[in-house]
């Protein structure tokens, strides 16, 4: 994907994840798909079909994020730029993949600690953060890589959430995200993602662990502001306490 310059338009600098330039065009970042809005506004609403059918479709969640995100996005940015922490994360750009985390290391770490525990998550559920897809449809490149960290630091919000990857733990996550992000993808996966649940599960869903996500999400500092790969010691129950996460029923 290129955008292409026209001569009255500034060439585009050369910064730190944008592309090189070639015969006039260049990448805003790897893999950018340049789309207008009206192809936006489709890729979204056939994203949504998909996803709400197969809430499993992991690529049609991704591309719902990226093409409906245009408000929450900057949003987002601008609480990190505000936030010490937040601004370190943008100029550092840190990446939570298998390639930079020391996997040995977080095994050995003690019980109860968020490296230890997010392990734990990852293998008990047969997940891995290089499962998370990198951004196509976001027409700028810091904003490219706030979506990015979301992604990246979703599996982390499990583990503080003592939330599992079946359908009801990832309900309870999506309702805690869709309050701390804004994002629309989302609030549709909160909304939604219950037709999917046993009427069993729906009770305990709206009995107990909604109102206790949305609770602990208003509570709560802006997850995208903890630098998580410089906590790998501390317990995850100190964490959240400092997020502002209560007690998971």
């Amino acid at each position: 994907g290129r955008a292409c310059l026209s001569h009255g338009e500034p060439r585009a600098r050369h910064g730190r994840g944008e592309g090189e330039e070639e015969e006039g065009c260049y990448w805003l970042y790897p893999g950018h798909i340049p789309t207008s809005p009206l192809q936006k506004a489709l890729l979204a609403a056939g994203s949504a079909f998909m996803a709400l059918s197969d809430p499993y479709r992991h690529d049609m969640v991704a591309v719902l994020g990226e093409t409906t995100g245009c408000l929450a996005l900057p949003n987002l940015r601008d609480k990190m730029k505000h936030h010490p922490e937040g601004y370190r994360i943008l100029q550092e750009r840190p990446r939570i993949r298998l390639s930079t985390l020391d996997m040995a290391r977080l095994r050995g770490l003690p019980d109860g600690t968020l490296g230890r525990e997010y392990v734990r998550f990852l293998e008990d559920n047969k997940v891995s953060p290089d499962t998370r897809m990198p951004p196509k449809f976001v027409d700028d490149e810091e904003l490219a890589y706030v979506i990015q960290r979301y992604r990246e630091v979703h599996d982390l919000m499990h583990t503080l959430l003592g939330m599992p990857t079946n359908m009801l733990g990832e309900v309870v996550v999506k309702w805690f995200e869709a309050i701390q992000t804004g994002l629309p993808m989302c609030v549709l996966g909160a909304a939604f993602g219950p037709v999917h649940l046993s009427a069993r599960k729906l009770q305990v869903l709206a009995t107990e662990l909604v109102p206790w996500a949305v609770r602990s999400a208003r509570n709560a500092s802006c997850i995208l502001n903890v630098y998580y790969e410089q906590r790998w010691e501390q317990a995850v129950e100190s964490l959240r306490e400092e997020i502002g996460i209560f007690p998971p029923p």
